[in-house]
């Protein structure tokens, strides 16, 4: 039998055990699945009241050997939280709970909570796993650990299923993902990383809100699935006997704002393309939209690096991080702003490449760079953007600003005055991919149809005319930016895959259910 098939084995045994636990319970009265149990504190409130230790007669206790004296009266306390170690001994024992806040150890002790009741209750039905609500002072063990004396106690919700093994229970990931309120449990890192990312969010809100931009909501069903180059996911929508589109760039709606005077506006919504999944990419992510009139990408470069050195600075008390492989990445001081241009030659070491043709393209690819994917059939910016995507941006540890991109690559944006043939437009790389990219955005409605009709490829159902209709009214000068706030995470955090910061990423369906 494999080790895996011993695991299931013991855990089915232990479910058996626990769920005969539970009728004993409920013979005797006791129904353990409580509506409610009044909390005072939080473990990290516990540890905050906790006295200094007591020293000399009638010290703490720093074993449940055997029972102490007790220490003086501390505060009263009601907590609650799951069990995560027992050590049961004779007369007195130890666990420790973990809240929201954290862990707080608890001491059970005989002479406190009855003989019958701790040896008949607490040590026979009680189980690591349970969620168990207790009552209490607070006092420092003589090793100066918080901990709550017990006087009552109660079973909150028992746990039919054990909890994994610390260290060998939950190491394969897609466990981890599928069953994330293990991970929760089982991994603090995995906990602090996913409760960082709703600080971030939080913190992202606060920011924007101080300059004054607005937040909104757009929808999530598009009849013309704009605003990026991506594959969208179709869905049905019976009442109106149509498909629709799961949205893909939330920044036609948001432009329609600026159109009605929002002037600076954004979004944190969920966005769904279908296409690759790996460790950078996830057919649903999150992302920070925002616009502001009367600025450019230029402004929009001042804002995302003030944003992210402002998360920085009040969340993780440095600029200085590390990637998950050990790099440390500075965040700190001045950006690097390099064209992309610069970037290609650089890497090409060829000052011609942007005037050879496509056949000396295509053989310099395959046969320098090894990049066997390229196609005939491609045109020269894709290419082009083949060694930029493969060898440049993951080389992009340290914050950089690589701007103006090939005018091809994004029809949304307005044409640099100096070199049409590039885009007055950044994208912020960092850790090895695109964070940020911006714009300064079209606002000429006849420049945008041809972009967009140029994109399309002539297909009419390709192109949002209510979208067109709306920048005939009107819109003023703009910067734009997109923040993929799953990246962002994994930069700040130091997470290896994107899933590590989705707390519910998506999976193939489990054949087992």
């Amino acid at each position: 039998m494999s080790a895996t098939s011993d695991l299931n084995a013991i855990s089915h045994d232990l479910h058996a055990v626990r769920k005969e636990k539970l009728a004993q319970l409920r013979a005797s009265g006791e129904d353990p699945f409580r509506g409610n149990w009044e909390q005072t504190h939080t473990s990290r409130q516990c540890v905050e009241l906790a006295p200094a230790p007591h020293a000399g007669p009638g010290a703490s206790p720093s074993s449940a050997e055997a029972p102490s004296p007790k220490p003086p009266p501390g505060p009263e306390v009601s907590v609650a939280g799951r069990v995560l170690t027992l050590r049961i001994m004779g007369k007195a024992s130890f666990a420790k709970i973990l809240d929201r806040d954290g862990i707080i150890q608890l001491y059970f002790t005989r002479d406190e909570i009855g003989a019958g009741r701790y040896n008949a209750h607490f040590k026979k039905m009680v189980d690591i796993g349970d969620i168990i609500g207790v009552r209490g002072p607070v006092f420092r063990t003589s090793t100066g650990e918080a901990t709550v004396r017990v006087k009552d106690y109660a079973l909150v919700a028992k746990a039919l299923r054990p909890l994994p093994e610390k260290w060998h229970g939950l190491a394969d990931s897609e466990q981890i993902y599928r069953q994330r309120y293990l991970d929760l449990i089982i991994n603090p890192e995995s906990r602090q990383r996913l409760l960082l990312r709703s600080r971030i969010v939080e913190e992202i809100r606060k920011f924007l809100w101080a300059r004054e931009f607005r937040e909104v909501e757009t929808p999530t069903f598009h009849t013309v699935a704009g605003g990026a180059a991506a594959r969208p996911f179709i869905t049905r929508f019976n009442a109106l006997d149509c498909d629709f589109y799961l949205r893909i760039a939330l920044e036609l709606h948001l432009k329609r704002c600026l159109v009605g005077g929002i002037d600076r506006v954004f979004e944190i919504g969920r966005v769904f393309r279908n296409e690759g999944y790996d460790r950078k990419h996830s057919p649903e992510f999150t992302m920070l939209e925002l616009y502001q009139a009367y600025t450019d990408y230029r402004g929009m470069m001042a804002l995302v690096r003030s944003l992210i050195q402002h998360l920085c600075a009040e969340l993780l008390g440095t600029t200085r991080i590390a990637r998950h492989d050990g790099t440390p990445i500075e965040l700190g001081g001045a950006w690097r702003e390099v064209s992309y241009k610069e970037l290609v030659i650089e890497k090409t070491a060829d000052p011609g490449w942007f005037s050879r043709d496509k056949a000396e393209k295509l053989a310099a690819c395959r046969e320098k760079f090894g990049l066997r994917e390229v196609r005939e059939d491609w045109e020269d910016y894709e290419i082009t953007n083949e060694i930029y995507g493969k060898l440049i941006e993951p080389a992009l540890i340290q914050p950089t600003f690589v701007t103006h991109i090939p005018r091809e690559l994004c029809p949304l944006a307005k044409l640099n005055a100096a070199d049409p043939g590039t885009l007055d437009v950044f994208e912020l790389c960092v850790n090895g991919q695109e964070i940020a990219p911006a714009y300064s955005e079209q606002n000429d409605p006849g420049a945008q149809r041809a972009m967009l009709e140029a994109q399309a490829g002539g297909e009419a159902q390709k192109i949002d005319a209510d979208f067109l209709e709306a920048l005939e009214h009107g819109m003023p000068p703009a910067g734009g930016m997109g923040i993929g706030i799953d990246r962002l995470v994994v930069l700040l955090t130091g997470a290896a895959n994107i899933r590590d910061t989705i707390l519910f990423p998506v999976l193939r369906p489990d054949a087992a259910n």
